[in-house]
């Protein structure tokens, strides 16, 4: 790729000159991957891996010490990991090394599609009728191994697929709906590529139907990380 990560679009995730001066850039895949940290006071400094994705999602995989096991972390969670004592201000806590200085994210690039997907939940991917729009997902059976489609149109049909994902045990006969038993077909995997994208039919994933966080599909009543990080980052 000649001019930085090229998104599904076409376009360029980063450019060669905007990751100039940060440190520990991989591009991989869909993603870029950067050095990042957050400092305690009591602990010191703890340093992680950050990859952001084409679709803005931040990931964090923490390398405190040799043998720390906590990987895939949302910024807040790395946060509350490194021991910060102001925690729930992840943005200005969370920092990358650019030109040899520790620089909150806040203040770097590396935001950039993560604050589309936030402004898209605050409405600026609304669907045609107003409301925040989310592709269909899909949760296999623990029984026959099949996925089963979801559709989030709704607060209701996105708690139903939130509930879903932290069942370990969840089958079909679970679906409120669309009463499905473990015998029935699965979708075939032609039918499965389209998943209500209003940019692209078949899209794999972009800003215009993925989401990560808004008042549809986060829960306050939801005591799980997802749910009580977008909990926290709204009110701070």
């Amino acid at each position: 790729m000649a001019n930085g990560l090229e998104r599904e679009s076409g376009l360029t995730l980063f450019s060669e000159e905007e990751l100039r001066e940060v440190s520990g850039v991989k591009r991989v895949g869909d993603y870029v991957e950067v050095t990042c940290g957050c400092t305690s006071h009591r602990y010191g400094d703890a340093v992680g891996r950050l990859r952001v994705f084409v679709n803005g999602y931040l990931e964090i995989t923490c390398e405190c010490t040799p043998g720390c096991q906590e990987d895939k972390l949302t910024p807040s969670a790395f946060e509350k990991h490194s021991g910060r004592e102001t925690a729930r201000k992840w943005k200005n806590n969370v920092w990358v090394i650019v030109n040899g200085e520790k620089v909150p994210l806040c203040k770097t690039v590396l935001l950039k599609y993560y604050n589309q997907v936030s402004k898209a939940a605050n409405g600026s991917h609304r669907s045609h009728n107003g409301r925040a729009c989310h592709r269909d997902e899909f949760v296999r059976c623990t029984s026959c191994n099949k996925e089963r489609r979801f559709r989030l149109r709704t607060k209701e049909e996105c708690r139903i697929h939130h509930d879903a994902l932290a069942d370990a045990n969840w089958k079909c006969s679970d679906l409120p709906y669309d009463k499905i038993t473990c015998d029935d077909e699965e979708e075939r995997a032609s039918r499965r590529v389209y998943r209500g994208c209003t940019r692209s039919p078949t899209c794999k994933g972009c800003t215009s139907c993925v989401c990560f966080g808004c008042d549809i599909c986060r829960f306050s009543d939801c005591s799980c990380q997802t749910c009580a990080d977008f909990t926290n980052n709204a009110k701070a």
